[in-house]
């Protein structure tokens, strides 16, 4: 009796706690959606990795940077030099400062990351309603279950009138349960038409750009995944074939000790 009554109080207490983090507005657990790129053998859909960064200059990039990727990166997801150094000089980045002691800008470089649309955190959050969009480089691995949270964060708006009760969205925000507190600044970033794929690619619906786009945000996350995941393959290959030698060249040392036989004689 004393057992079951500690189980009866324990999902009491586990009860509680998950109450106590709704009520704290926790997010809505993601959808959970099968990605090319997820266990030792993945690697990434390319072709939606490159819709993704279509997605990300189109749309994305008015308000988000990505600090931590550089333009030659892109050279993984099948752009050529020439390619690259055409979608950098779209782009304005710091330059030296002059003479005159001056600040300076000039055109992107291939070495360079992907800019901020804004000067500081000040003109960004006065672009915004007071809150800072975050730089998308690392958000997939920043986020618990990241690529998942970002698509169901993309995927998962809904009308205000859907929030239940306790959770007020003032004007300028939105109501999106898969975001911790359930009320987000940013706009739905992505509808039907915000942008058109070329001919022969999937029908740009709201599910596929958002699987596009955290194929790409995981690309920029981890634009080394391929190379980390054949070589450890190889690793695995390698070590499995020298524990066969290993367990054999022990079998034979250890052998003529069994038989009761000094090796080295025996060897003799």
């Amino acid at each position: 009796m004393k057992f079951v009554k500690n189980i009866a109080v324990a999902l009491c207490v586990t009860a509680g706690l998950a109450s106590a983090a709704n009520a704290a507005g926790a997010g809505k657990h993601p959808k959970q959606v099968e990605w090319k790129f997820n266990g030792v053998f993945g690697d990434f859909d390319y072709q939606s990795a490159q819709r993704g960064f279509q997605i990300y200059k189109e749309v994305c990039s008015a308000c988000h940077s990505l600090k931590y990727f550089r333009f030659r990166n892109l050279d993984k997801l099948g752009y050529n030099e020439d390619q690259i150094k055409a979608i950098a000089a779209e782009y304005e980045v710091d330059g030296d400062i002059d003479d005159a002691g001056d600040e300076t800008v000039r055109a992107a470089l291939p070495q360079d990351a992907f800019p901020s649309p804004f000067r500081n955190d000040n003109a960004a959050a006065s672009a915004n309603g007071g809150a800072i969009p975050p730089d998308l480089s690392l958000m997939v691995k920043a986020r618990h279950d990241g690529a998942n949270y970002v698509y169901s964060l993309l995927t998962g708006y809904e009308d205000e009138s859907a929030a239940p009760e306790g959770i007020n969205v003032s004007a300028g925000k939105y109501y999106n349960p898969y975001f911790k507190g359930s009320v987000i600044s940013m706009a739905p970033p992505l509808s039907e038409g915000i942008v058109e794929y070329a001919e022969g690619n999937p029908e740009a619906n709201l599910d596929q750009m958002s699987k596009d786009l955290v194929n790409f945000l995981m690309y920029t996350a981890e634009p080394n995944l391929h190379d980390r995941h054949k070589m450890g393959v190889m690793v695995i290959i390698f070590l499995s074939v020298l524990t066969i030698l290993l367990y054999f060249s022990m079998k034979k040392i250890w052998r003529p000790v069994k038989e009761g036989k000094n090796f080295y004689e025996d060897a003799e």
